[in-house]
């Protein structure tokens, strides 16, 4: 049982390093947990101070003797704040991080930023009294303060900063009549709300018959105590957002509050809107292109209980409401609900754990829910809903598979295949519109043939080699490497190599095959500024542009009814990424991106232009059917011992000297080995990282595969305390990441 306690006493986020150490007293031992708030004595003298408790210990960091015990836990119970650091210490616990790291994750309130205020002058007196006080200022010649009286009478309140510019005032004159009684400068804080605003709208159409038994399953689950996670596996335009703003609304009328979580910047464009037409100005958005004072103002509003509902992308998990009752992630299979810096905390994962804590559920939907997800749903860990229909009853769009090998056996080496350039030209004689998808996502030089398709691998792993500098192919799960191809090695042809093709290109293509077309492009180039997502996507939603080209922002979330045309310029671009789930975020990306077609009136297509039609991840996402899909991937998931069939923990390594990095990343692989001893874990690497060489920094990453996870969670415990008393590992920079999502 633990004898001492690390506190925190200021959690402004410049003092997140400085923790005290107390005694833990007899009657508190057993009693006392990560994230209370605790009475501790403090300084020399007997001042007593509230802090919070972040660590448990045994372990005594000063002289036993002069550590000064706790007094007492507060009588305020667990704060929100309490509540946080105890999050805090499960994704350290979970993800692997300091826990100053997981401290400034969930606790990003506390960052100081000058507070914009609005100062007004409100008179105080009685219309009588003034009118006694203008004659004094008449008879005096006092004419400042005789301007500013006549205005307040006419208007009880003004405006500070026009008053003082309207009426030529200076300081000393407002001051004086403050110090007549006359007035008083009152000081409001503005805060910069950056959603629009809008025309309320309560509830902008009824449910249809699925949604309503969606919404009306789930409430019937919370009032019987299932606050299992719920996941709505809809078809795109399904109206997943209609049950979301339900059930929210329903959260809201019991006093409470809910987090909206979105994956890209992009979504918040309709998305938001769609939420502030429902609840007007309870609702606030955060994103990363936020100022620091315009992301504090939104979460004090939070905290001040004047926003109830928090859109945002996965920081928004931590928006510090008192009264959490919903938690909603959509698009829940999207990769960047995985942070890439320590804590490497997923959100949903996280997401559930604070719903735990602050009794409250999660809602996840997708229209391709992530492997892990579906799974769950399998188990019965989540409870399964699903909307099979559009919602105003369109049709899904037809999908074409065009074969790039065939393409160029008939001398076509243009981005655009025959069948792509002659539905563009039928969409655009009738004025409809095109989106055309680059799928660039995770791309990494793979190699493969354009004549058959054959696609190098690693023989190892079943994931595709990345070509690198010096003609070299290498594997990132295990370190294989062989020297790259000049010619095919399963049909011979010389056409063999990496795509090199981006937007830019892409868009100067279509310019030049249709010189009358109104191009837009959108990608990481064009919308660098802010609002620069809106400006384009309400350009093309008001029918400004006929082409929207771009990378994977364009495909997600967003419905613009006169799209009929969705082309795929590159499906295999993600498919043989080096990464065991190339294949289902392939499946995800052309679902998702087909779905953008046919959301109106007229049907939609999709043409997939692709080098592996055979492939499943191609021929599920055309057949739009996920339940195939997820059969197909599990079991290469299930034979391969990938997630969510087994667990995979990274360990990632960095120094400054190659030689020293290798050493002792060797080192480590064999301080692991000894660690597992007769466990069932396999230890793969050390092998270059995804990215080798960053700033002269080398990296490298090893890799813990298992079918338990409280085994991997407990061998990186144990490697953490050899670390600690290693020092030539301690010069290296370890990281941990369990089941990763991105290249490190």
């Amino acid at each position: 049982m633990a004898r001492y306690a690390n506190v925190i006493v200021d959690i402004s986020m410049e003092k997140l390093d400085k923790t005290f150490q107390y005694r833990i007293p007899e009657e508190l031992k057993g009693v006392l947990a990560v994230g209370m708030q605790v009475v501790v004595p403090f300084g020399n003298g007997a001042r007593t101070l509230t802090g919070y408790v972040v660590e448990l210990t045994d372990v005594c960091e000063f002289d036993p003797l002069r550590t000064k015990e706790i007094k007492e836990i507060s009588k305020k119970g667990v704060s929100l704040e309490g509540q946080m650091i105890s999050l805090a210490q499960w994704m350290r616990g979970t993800y692997g991080a300091t826990m100053n790291q997981a401290l400034k994750t969930v606790l990003p309130v506390r960052k100081k930023v000058q507070e914009k205020t609005r100062k007004r002058l409100v008179r105080t007196i009685s219309l009588e009294e003034a009118q006694t006080y203008l004659k004094l200022f008449e008879q005096k010649h006092q004419t400042a303060r005789l301007r500013l009286l006549a205005a307040l009478m006419d208007t009880p309140q003004l405006d500070y900063r026009l008053a003082a510019e309207q009426l030529h005032l200076t300081a000393p004159t407002i001051k004086k009549l403050e110090e007549m009684g006359i007035l008083k400068v009152e000081t409001e804080t503005m805060f910069r709300n950056p959603v629009k605003r809008s025309e309320l709208c309560p509830h902008p159409f009824d449910l249809t018959q699925q949604q309503q038994e969606i919404v009306d399953d789930i409430q019937k689950r919370l009032a019987e105590g299932d606050k299992r996670p719920s996941l709505i596996h809809g078809v795109t335009g399904s109206g997943k957002t209609a049950v979301y703003l339900e059930l929210i609304g329903k959260v809201l009328e019991q006093g409470r509050e809910a987090i909206v979580l979105i994956p890209e910047i992009a979504l918040t464009f309709q998305t938001a809107l769609r939420f502030y037409k429902r609840f007007g100005d309870q609702v606030s958005i955060i994103n990363s292109r936020l100022s620091a004072g315009e992301r504090y103002d939104q979460f004090e509003r939070a905290k001040r209980g004047e926003v109830k509902v928090m859109i945002g992308p996965r920081s928004a998990l931590f928006t510090p409401f008192r009264n959490l009752g919903m938690i909603v992630i959509d698009e829940e299979h999207e990769a960047s609900y995985k942070s890439e810096t320590a804590p490497r905390y997923h959100a949903r994962e996280t997401a559930v754990e604070r719903a735990r804590m602050a009794d409250a559920i999660v809602v996840l939907g997708s229209a391709t829910p992530s492997v892990e997800s579906y799974d769950n749903a399998q188990n019965g860990t989540y409870c399964l809903y699903k909307l099979k229909q559009r919602i105003f009853g369109q049709t899904l769009p037809s999908v074409e598979i065009v074969d790039l090998r065939q393409e160029l056996k008939e001398g076509n080496r243009s981005i655009l295949s025959r069948k792509l350039r002659q539905l563009m030209e039928e969409r655009l004689n009738k004025g409809q519109q095109i989106m055309l998808f680059l799928n660039r996502r995770g791309y990494a030089g793979f190699v493969s043939c354009r004549a058959c398709g054959h696609v190098l691998k690693c023989p190892h792993c079943d994931v595709s080699l990345s070509l690198h500098t010096g003609g070299r192919m290498i594997c990132h799960y295990c370190g294989y490497e062989e020297q790259a191809e000049k010619a095919c090695p399963s049909c011979g042809s010389p056409y063999i190599g990496a795509f090199r093709a981006g937007t830019q290109q892409v868009a100067e293509v279509v310019q030049r095959e249709f010189p009358k077309a109104r191009v837009l492009r959108m990608d990481m180039d064009t919308t660098k500024n802010k609002d620069g997502h809106e400006k384009i996507l309400e350009a093309f939603s008001e029918g400004r542009a006929d082409v929207l080209v771009g990378t994977q922002m364009i495909v997600k979330g967003h419905d613009f009814p006169a799209v009929t045309l969705v082309g795929v310029l590159a499906a295999d671009l993600s498919l043989y990424t080096s990464d065991y789930r190339a294949s289902e975020r392939t499946f995800q990306l052309l679902t998702q991106s087909a779905g953008r077609a046919g959301r109106g009136r007229e049907e939609g297509t999709a043409v997939i232009q692709t080098y592996s039609p055979g492939h499943y991840s191609i021929e599920t996402a055309a057949a739009q059917d996920y339940e195939l899909f997820f059969e197909k991937e599990l079991a290469y998931r299930r034979l391969m011992e990938y997630p969510p069939t087994a667990y995979l923990l990274a360990v990632y390594l960095s120094h400054g000297e190659k030689e020293a990095l290798e050493e002792r990343a060797g080192s480590l692989k064999e301080i692991l080995g000894k660690l597992a001893g007769e466990k069932a874990v396999q230890i793969i690497g050390p092998a270059d990282a995804y990215v080798a060489k960053v700033k002269d920094i080398y990296r490298k990453v090893v890799y813990l595969k298992g079918r338990e996870l409280k085994e991997l969670t407990k061998l990186k415990g144990e490697l953490e305390a050899v670390v600690q008393q290693r020092e030539e590992l301690q010069q290296l920079n370890i990281q941990f990441d369990m089941n990763p999502m991105n290249g490190f």
